[in-house]
């Protein structure tokens, strides 16, 4: 139902005045707090229209009002404008980026902690995750007798480590230099392009690149773990305070295939920079009722992507929200190929 202007001004303040304060919001308050050009029975008047449309609802015959799911989803797709991070607050968390080493799992600790701090919710993001998972480099190390380290990087930065049991033992040296005919040979290239390739070795390098194929099929079929932060961020806000809500909130956060299953049929529908706004689980997920979840993808398409956001109460900041996860998915984004060409 399209609102007229006026009630486009009075559901937007209710929304901030709501976010802001978290209790019930009046017809006399918002003229006060923002000094609008109307008497409190044109806001009151207008206030009741919009709780008919569904965009409000009041919680007690007495009380103020507090926008709907319908509300918030109006607000955000209608009214909210877009915004971007100060420059300074993206100075910052570049800054802290550059400063930590190259190391895929360094991001994304680093970025859930951001997230939840720059968003006072909880966050969530997933490693980066090809269907075709790429080799990029191998390290085999000696460590005694017959057992051997295999430390395999993957194009897109994730590391996998194996310990393995040869028939013979070889020194450093012979390690070192198959390692190094390793990484020229199959540079790149995913477990269907080594096996084209396997039949071309012997020995060792044939047998190492066994192990390597064995991993990037493991790691094809995973989608990896959910980095999250900031818990109690969602557990000290006031819609969690009783202890079934708060125990419903720790349930869902900590319920990881729920939080995956959400991420990959989102990151399904979503482009790489594109902001996805999930509000009281969309009538897909019920137990995510209570909540709203902003959500994004990094990375580039068939090479590697993962997916970040953040998770809280329906009376979210969406703004600085929505302009944090796109700044952050553009930085990995960016983090992301700057390994993936060196």
């Amino acid at each position: 139902m399209e609102l007229s202007d006026r009630q486009k001004i009075i559901l937007t303040l209710v929304v901030h005045e709501y976010i802001r304060t978290a209790s019930p919001v009046g017809s006399k308050n918002l003229v006060e707090q923002y000094q609008l050009d109307m008497s409190s029975a044109t806001v009151r008047n207008e206030l009741g229209l919009l709780t008919e449309m569904g965009y409000l609802r009041q919680p007690h015959t007495s009380a103020g009002r507090v926008p709907t799911e319908e509300g918030y989803r109006y607000f955000v797709e209608r009214l909210l404008r877009r915004t971007e991070l100060p420059d300074s607050t993206q100075f910052m968390i570049s800054h802290q980026f550059y400063q930590t080493r190259p190391d895929v799992d360094e991001w994304m600790k680093l970025a859930a902690s951001i997230l939840a701090s720059q968003s006072h919710a909880a966050s969530l993001i997933t490693p980066p995750h090809s269907d075709k998972t790429r080799f990029k480099h191998v390290e085999l190390v000696a460590t005694r007798g017959q057992q051997i380290l295999m430390v395999l990087v993957l194009l897109g930065g994730e590391i996998r480590q194996r310990f393995v049991t040869l028939d013979e033992s070889f020194n450093q040296e012979k390690l070192s230099t198959t390692a190094d005919h390793i990484r020229t040979f199959v540079q790149g290239m995913t477990a269907d392009e080594i096996l084209s390739r396997q039949n071309q070795t012997q020995g060792l390098e044939k047998t190492a690149l066994g192990w390597i194929m064995d991993e990037l099929h493991s790691v094809s079929s995973t989608t990896g773990e959910v980095f999250l932060d900031g818990l109690t961020n969602v557990m000290a806000e006031p819609e969690f305070s009783g202890n079934d809500d708060a125990r419903r909130a720790l349930r869902v956060l900590e319920e990881r295939s729920l939080l995956q299953e959400v991420l990959e049929r989102t990151a399904a529908n979503s482009s790489i920079g594109g902001v996805q706004v999930i509000i009281g689980g969309e009538g897909t997920w019920e137990e995510l009722r209570p909540f709203s979840m902003v959500l994004g993808r990094y990375g580039k398409p068939g090479l590697a992507t993962g997916s970040l956001g953040v998770l809280g109460p329906l009376r979210m900041s969406y703004g600085r929200t929505i302009s944090t996860v796109r700044f952050l998915s553009g930085l990995l984004s960016s983090l992301l190929m700057d390994t993936m060409v060196e």
